[in-house]
């Protein structure tokens, strides 16, 4: 299972740190955050400890009716649990009775000036991509007019070049070789590559390429949403090719079913043209048109 440490985390929100308690190694594993107003009332049934903790103006007024020994008692019992750390919103002050409970548990007390929907938002976003699934698979991905095209095919096969192509086009390019797929939500999938050969491109005979240096900043981008793939393979003249449609084919990547397509590749074949189609008629399938099933219709109306 992927986690994120404590330190991490709050390195990256630059937190203030306002306790002594700190385990920095602390694991965080599950992007879904707890608001403890349930916890402030003193109730603790299936309270959801293993999560980030959050208190917000609302939990903080409550807690600030209580009496001390009623804080005190609250909070003690509150940082008995393993929690990974408990953040303040709102820069709003850290009780007393809690300062001292999470030094006596060595747990980390954090601070933060952003508003508690703002923080809420940008701690999801930031542990789902952080904690998203991932697997690298060799191909090409590139981005055909907001179509995020996953290019697999044996080595030598044209995957790079049909990239080129599309980058001279005016699509853009994601990454060749290594992709780096992470599973964001239950459906979808983006991809990048990693660090190291980012914006780079292999061309036999030619060598490596810097996308963004040859054709400008403007032809790469970081990541992308991956919405079909697209399967090259050698042309074969005894082989039944798909020439209708009407069948749609899927591959799983991280128990994500995307959109596949088999091409079969030959001399004299325009590759990028043909990503270009596939690319709009995937749209013009998303908004609810299948050229296929039309044609397909329109000749059972003649019989």
């Amino acid at each position: 299972m992927k986690q994120v440490s404590v330190k991490q985390f709050a390195d990256f929100f630059k937190f203030d740190h306002v306790n002594k308690g700190m385990t920095e190694e602390t694991p965080i594993q599950t992007s879904q955050l707890n608001r403890c107003g349930l916890q402030m009332a003193n109730f603790f049934v299936s309270f959801a400890f293993e999560r980030v903790q959050l208190i917000g103006r609302a939990e903080w007024k409550y807690f600030n009716t209580l009496s001390k020994d009623e804080r005190k008692k609250i909070a003690d019992q509150f940082m008995s649990y393993e929690i990974p750390c408990l953040i303040f919103s709102r820069g709003l002050d850290v009780f007393e009775e809690f300062i001292e409970a999470a030094d006596k548990h060595n747990r980390p007390i954090f601070v933060t000036d952003m508003t508690t929907t703002r923080l809420i938002n940008r701690i999801i976003m930031y542990l789902n991509k952080e904690l998203a699934p991932q697997i690298t698979l060799h191909g090409v991905l590139v981005d055909l007019n907001g179509v995020g095209v996953l290019i697999f095919g044996k080595s030598g096969i044209g995957k790079s070049e049909t990239a080129l192509e599309l980058v001279k086009r005016g699509h853009r390019f994601v990454a060749d070789d290594a992709i780096e797929i992470s599973r964001v939500d239950e459906e979808t999938l983006i991809g990048k590559a990693p660090e190291l050969i980012k914006n780079f491109i292999e061309i036999r005979g030619i060598g490596i390429l810097d996308i963004a240096k040859v054709y400008g900043i403007g032809s790469v981008r970081d990541t992308k949403i991956i919405n079909m793939v697209v399967q090259f393979d050698e042309w074969k003249a005894d082989n039944q090719y798909d020439r209708l449609g009407l069948e749609n084919e899927y591959i799983e990547i991280l128990d994500v079913k995307v959109p596949k397509l088999s091409i079969p590749v030959k001399p004299g074949r325009n590759l990028a043209v043909i990503l270009e189609a596939a690319a709009r008629n995937y749209r013009t399938r998303e908004m609810g048109y299948n050229a296929a099933e039309e044609l397909d219709r329109r000749l059972m109306d003649n019989y």
